[in-house]
Parts: structure tokens; sequence; C-alpha cells
């Protein structure tokens, strides 16, 4: 069963990173889309694109603040929350009542709704790689802990509405998605191209962990494959390309053409490995990344160099 015609799709932090190329794709297959976004990590002006789009809505608005849509919804896609643990009240927050605001939204509609959880509710995992049953390792006291948490609590709450209520519910777990970006100190890969575009230092924090990245654009057909779907998830969107985190920066540099790189010792608590089984994925939607992480980063350096030299 494919999400209802009648309606448009709603995207929270849509004007985000992944926001934007969700919304452009939703866009390009004639859904209408809401996108409602506090602005903290809006990626502009790379979204002006969608600014002007008649079919496109942005809504100002923080998801833990109650809210009401009064157009009908067909479908929902969760985003909006922190990517990591820098304010853990916050991510809290939105994965907690945000979520509960978005799950009454979708059930007062009816409509399919998408929650993106994150790989690290595998926290330090000791499973390799990762399936969806996998219960995970994690620390409710540590230092990721809000973070880890707070996708849990997430996934939990997806469930119940859809046990309670009969909403329809789908859960995805993504695996360190990158591409373009405007914040480019948040996630490693926009920060090393940064780095190297600059002629800077890519600083390592080890170095040796490993990590299989997902195009941005590989991960959007991923979601909206789940978003056509009824499945509930979890389902892991992520790529089964594996390198460390020092291939990766060699691999900026040398597409590049400039940068170095320097180590210093790991963090504590940082995964060692992470790496999904899509196999769920690939059975259930149909779905499999087509983007190799060389013509990823290959893209991404050329959209980067595009805009630090739009903005001078």
């Amino acid at each position: 069963m494919t999400m209802r015609k009648d309606g448009c799709v709603l995207v929270t932090g849509g004007v985000g990173f992944i926001g934007t190329h969700l919304c452009r794709a939703l866009l390009r297959g004639g859904r209408q889309v809401i996108a409602l976004d506090d602005m903290s990590a809006a990626q502009l002006p790379v979204a002006s694109d969608l600014m002007a789009h008649d079919d496109f809505t942005l809504m100002e608005h923080d998801v833990i603040v109650p809210f009401s849509i009064p157009a009908p919804i067909a479908g929902i896609v969760h985003l909006a929350g922190q990517i990591g643990p820098a304010n853990p009240l916050e991510g809290l927050r939105a994965s907690s009542v945000g979520t509960f605001n978005c799950l009454e939204l979708a059930k007062q509609h009816a409509a399919r709704i998408v929650l993106a959880s994150s790989a690290d509710i595998y926290g330090e995992a000791t499973e390799y790689p990762q399936r969806e049953d996998y219960r995970g390792n994690v620390d409710p006291t540590g230092p990721r802990s809000a973070y880890e948490e707070a996708r849990r609590f997430l996934e939990a709450a997806a469930t119940a509405y859809r046990q309670v209520h009969g909403v329809n519910t789908g859960i995805v777990r993504p695996f360190n998605i990158y591409g373009p970006d405007v914040y480019r100190t948040r996630r490693a890969v926009p920060n090393f191209i940064s780095r190297a575009l600059a002629g800077e230092e890519l600083v390592l924090n080890g170095g040796g962990q490993s990590r299989s990245l997902c195009f941005v654009g590989d991960f959007v057909e991923g979601v909206q494959a789940m978003l056509d779907s009824d499945d509930p998830g979890p389902i892991n969107l992520g790529s089964n390309e594996v390198l460390t985190i020092r291939e990766l920066a060699e691999l900026v540099v040398e597409i590049a053409g400039s940068g170095s790189i320097t180590v210093v010792p790991a963090a504590p608590f940082d995964s060692v490995a992470r790496c999904p089984d899509i196999s769920k994925a690939a059975a259930v939607l149909g779905w499999q990344p087509k983007t190799s992480v060389r013509d990823g980063i290959t893209a991404s350096i050329e959209a980067m160099r595009t805009l630090e030299v739009a903005a001078k």
C-alpha cells in the first residue's frame, strides 16, 4: 500500500541538511510539502529554490511547541532533532515532546509517519554489522546518553502509538548520512571538506574508527520508500561500504587537492566500528545505496566549492 494522494507531506527539520534534499525529492514527485523548522540549522541560502516553489510552504516553528495544521496531511517525516549531544536537553525534548506532537498530528490526520532514529541507538556495539534485532550496548548515564536514549524513546513512542492508537508509523535508522552541508563543523565529512578546501589541517581523533557512509541522495530514496510502505520498521538505512576515519580524510585531501592530516588521541566513548546490515531494507523496501563513497565525496566537494565561491 502506498501513501494516499489526497494531502501534503509534512517534513520536520525540513530546511535542515537532510530535510532540504527530502523536500526537493518530494516536490519532484508531485507532492505538496510543508517544512516545519525552527531555523536553527537551516541550509540557507541553499534552500532558496524551495522557498520559491509554488508547492512548498515553510512553517517557522519549534517542533516541541504544540502545533496544528488544518490542511490535509497524507504523510509526515520527523527529522527534527540534534545530530549530536551538544545540548542534551534540547535533544531530549525534540525526541520526546517533539515526537509526541508529530505522532498526535499523524493520529488526527490518519497519516503515515516515518520517524528518523539513529545508528547511535546501538551504542558501543558488540555486534558487527548491526542488525535491527540487535538490542545495543548503551549506557543511560554515559556522555552520549542524552542522544542515544532520546532516539530509543522516539522508537518506543512510535511503537506505542502504533499499538494503542493504530497510527501508521515507520522507523528508520540512518547511518552516517553525508553530502554538501552548510553547517560544516557539525559532521565529519563537511568539516573535512571545508578544511581541505581551505588548505588547513584535518584533525582526526584516533582515525582508526570504521564507519559506513551513506550519500544523502540515497538516504532520501530510502525514506521515500519507507513513506510509501506500511512497514513499522525499524529499518537500517546506510551503506555497507566501510572505511576508517583516516581513509576518509585521505580521500577528501586527495580529491580536494589540498589540506593535511593530523592525528590526536581518540575521544572517549566514540564507537569503534559502526556498519549496518541493510538486508532488511533490500527485502522490504527494495532499497540499496547506489553512490560510492568516492563519487559522493567528489559531488560534495564540488558543491561545497561552488558554495564557497558564491559566498565571496
